[in-house]
């Protein structure tokens, strides 16, 4: 079966681990931007030698290079006949960039899947998160600075997809099995 997916949502909606579970119900594999830059920091690769000159100096990974990251790895034979992307696209020059990589593949999107939920349940949920994981710099100012990030810069990509007739909003909200469950029915005509 083939399935091209995004999978949207604020930090703390639980995409990570709906990714996962998602990806393994498709049979395709979850590709996190997040992954792909520690995978290759780690393999020494070149790409990796980049993100990792651009990280130390406490910067976000250029667009190109983020681009380059994913287009290497969406050509990978695991993912030509599927794949669920998990923090990428970012923003809507972004979006731009993988229509190209798809099209150039002779490929497109088949839905962009978001999670949606309250973004006072998300302070709440990540500043748990914080207090067990012992993440002392996941303040309630910080949580709410990287929501209003997501809001004006990855937001918008909603309406991108949207606009094209391929987003599905989903209630991230609630016990994990039945936030898979309502993923999984939002799915079901990509899988048919």
């Amino acid at each position: 079966m083939s399935a091209r997916l995004v999978l949207l949502g604020p930090p703390g909606a639980g995409k990570g681990t709906q990714a996962a579970r998602l990806a393994e119900a498709l049979g395709v594999p979850a590709v996190s931007t997040g992954d792909i830059f520690r995978a290759n920091v780690k393999d020494g690769t070149e790409l990796g030698r980049r993100v990792q000159d651009v990280t130390a100096s406490g910067r976000l990974v250029p667009d190109e290079l983020t681009n380059e990251l994913v287009r290497d790895r969406l050509a990978q034979d695991d993912a030509v006949d599927g794949f669920l992307l998990d923090g990428y696209p970012r923003n809507v020059a972004q979006v731009a960039a993988l229509d190209e990589m798809l099209a150039a593949a002779g490929r497109e999107l088949d839905l962009a899947v978001e999670l949606t939920v309250d973004p006072q349940v998300v302070v709440e949920r990540l500043t748990k998160r914080a207090q067990v994981e012992g993440r002392a710099d996941d303040t309630v100012e910080v949580i709410r600075h990287r929501l209003d990030v997501y809001a004006e810069q990855t937001a918008p990509i909603s309406q991108v997809y949207a606009d094209r007739g391929l987003l599905a909003q989903v209630d991230g909200l609630g016990e994990v099995d039945d936030v898979t469950t309502r993923l999984l029915a939002a799915v079901a005509p990509v899988r048919s």
